[in-house]
């Protein structure tokens, strides 16, 4: 064996690169017994097989690129429902990497309106118990105008039973009411309550994501393994990448042979028919399962965020369902919104104090800094929610759209397998179609596209190659073990 400087000066003598590497070449083959004549024509085999490769690869990378040019071409100027899209996409890859410092693991088994609804606003409700938690208890909540008479604990007595016993809002310019009734039920109420309510809304908005998680874990399908799996594929070496996509196919396989049922009736036939065309039974072994599961957690979501407007309108005691409305009212009229009945900053406060056997009446002015920071979180929430509430109801039905009607499903698999080369027309088509309706059914198609909207359409394309390729490989078993060929299906 010759020393590293042996071959360094063996490679810096040499008048070029091909002709040192020839040498090596005929040196290694003339230790295995190989003439120089043979060692020749393997190496003009090899290249060969490279050359063919390369122009192989080369000519499905244009086809696929060709298709996307197509695509492109076709497609208008995005929607605004494509703008959050891609801009939560930016916030999921900013929060995955920093997930992945942290060693957090970030879950990808729903889509990015889900994500708007149970981690974003979870996050921002919780942000804001955090501000109005620290305002109420590290700095004064209330700070009330007492007569010149009162001491400082007469003072800080009347701050904190002001804060307890609730206060009540009267115009500066009105008088105030004599009548006991009448200011109390011009109490405000919420103010203590703040933070506990802003936890509760969280909750509210994380608990359809627990329910997901809990039900999905029963389709037989581990959806969360298989979409993490597929968006980190995307940025592994090429060897990697291609056991990942090959384990996501054998996973996804052997998930979808577990959902299925075995006994061929009359009566199976009937619901398996009403499952796939008309999508009305829903099940594991009718393979439209998650997706039941996954419509009924949207309108959840749904049902949540339009719900919260009111449960908000009960809290506050104030029309806050139209509080949005109200408010761009008054800036197009050039009003000052913020000072307003709703989160009054100056309110009154009755006490009593009993001495000895007499009792005496205080009606102090106060005022509530908390409230500069409720009026500005609860106008930003009444906008989101409204947002938020847009897109999902927007979402729902995009994915009633893609999963309901077998066009679509049949559409969608279909554009994969010409990307990949693997359909043409007539008789490939009308397999195709089966693999999407018998095969996949609702809930591989389902996974597809989560995996697209959590990866890209590349890794998608080579996960149904793969399915296709086991998928044919079933059907010529199939055929070889009975002996017959099934008509109008080549294979």
């Amino acid at each position: 064996m010759p020393s590293l400087p042996q071959l360094f000066g063996e490679f810096s003598s040499s008048t070029s690169r091909q002709q040192y590497l020839g040498r090596r070449r005929n040196a290694i083959f003339g230790d295995l017994g190989i003439s120089s004549a043979a060692a020749v024509g393997i190496g003009s085999q090899l290249a060969s097989n490279r050359r063919r490769s390369t122009l192989r690869r080369g000519s499905e990378t244009g086809e696929r690129l060709e298709h996307t040019i197509h695509v492109t071409s076709h497609t208008s100027t995005p929607s605004a429902y494509e703008v959050v899209e891609e801009g939560s996409q930016l916030m999921d890859s900013i929060i995955g990497s920093v997930g992945r410092v942290a060693n957090v693991k970030v879950r990808n088994d729903d889509d990015l309106v889900d994500r708007l609804n149970h981690f974003y606003t979870t996050g921002i409700l919780i942000i804001f118990t955090v501000v109005v938690s620290a305002r109420q208890y590290v700095g004064d909540p209330i700070r009330c105008w007492c007569p010149a008479e009162f001491p400082g604990t007469h003072v800080d007595y009347a701050n904190n039973i002001c804060w307890i016993a609730n206060t009540y809002y009267v115009d500066i310019q009105k008088p105030i009411p004599l009548n006991i009734e009448e200011r109390e039920g011009r109490e405000l109420n919420y103010y203590q309550w703040v933070p506990v309510m802003l936890l509760v809304q969280a909750l509210m908005f994380y608990l359809p994501c627990i329910i997901w998680r809990i039900l999905n874990g029963q389709s037989g399908i581990n959806v969360d393994r298989i979409v993490s799996l597929a968006g980190d594929a995307q940025y592994e070496s090429p060897e990697n990448r291609t056991r990942t996509i090959k384990y996501v196919v054998r996973h996804m396989d052997r998930c979808l042979d577990n959902q299925r049922e075995s006994r061929h009736t009359c009566c199976l036939s009937v619901r398996h028919f009403l499952s796939a065309k008309l999508s009305i039974l829903c099940g594991k072994r009718y393979g439209n399962f998650l997706i039941g599961v996954y419509f009924m957690i949207k309108i959840l979501y749904i049902s949540n965020v339009i719900g919260q407007l009111f449960l908000l309108n009960a809290f506050l005691g104030i029309e806050y369902n139209i509080y949005g409305f109200q408010v761009i009212e008054e800036l197009i009229e050039g009003k000052d919104w913020s000072s307003s009945h709703r989160f009054p900053r100056v309110t009154l406060c009755d006490f009593q104090i009993r001495q000895f056997q007499n009792i005496h009446r205080y009606t102090v002015q106060c005022v509530l800094p908390i409230n500069l920071f409720n009026e500005k979180i609860y106008i930003f929430l009444w906008f989101w929610f409204v947002f938020v509430s847009i897109f999902t109801m927007y979402s729902l039905i995009i994915w009633i759209w893609h999963m309901v009607f077998p066009a679509a499903r049949m559409l969608y698999v279909r554009k994969f397998l010409k990307i990949m080369d693997r359909i043409g027309t007539g008789p490939e088509k009308k397999l195709a179609n089966r693999f999407t309706m018998e095969y996949l059914r609702h809930d591989g198609v389902f996974t597809l596209r989560l995996i697209g909207k959590n990866s890209s359409d590349i890794v998608v394309a080579e996960i149904v190659a793969g399915l296709w390729d086991m998928y044919r490989g079933k059907k010529a078993i199939q055929i070889r073990h009975n002996g017959n060929e099934i008509e109008g299906e080549d294979v």
